[in-house]
């Protein structure tokens, strides 16, 4: 369908987005989650606080793999935001503006962040 000569229908699994742009909506994605993984992380800091019992449940529910993959995210998350913020603070400071440089901090960005959540977490033993 046509609207004074364009196209309305929009395909999104079309777009091609540059690196720096998926880094950006990825910055943005992992701003939610963390927003979003407040309260859930207060409600394990005060069950892990109880007592030893429930310190011990907690520790062996993020052994395993449902833990692990939600430790592996939020870390991600806190991460790729941290790392982020750092490579758009440098543009903001005209350090890395320029075509090939913007295009290489974007894919550290979005090679770190996953790499060091799995090594934090140990999910890369």
């Amino acid at each position: 369908m046509k609207l004074n000569g364009r196209h309305i229908y929009l395909n999104l699994l079309q777009i091609r987005l540059p690196i720096a742009g998926v880094m950006s909506i990825a910055h943005r994605v992992s701003g939610v989650l963390m927003v979003l993984a407040i309260p859930l992380l207060i409600g394990l800091l005060q069950f892990s606080l109880a007592d030893v019992a429930s310190f011990g449940q907690l520790k062996a529910w993020f052994g395993g793999w449902l833990g692990l993959a939600i430790l592996f995210l939020a870390l991600w998350a806190l991460l790729h935001h941290l790392l982020a913020g750092i490579r758009y603070f440098l543009l903001d400071l005209d350090i890395g503006i320029d075509k090939p440089h913007y295009r290489h901090s974007a894919w550290g960005v979005m090679l770190a962040a996953p790499l060091l959540a799995a090594l934090l977490t140990g999910v890369m033993r």
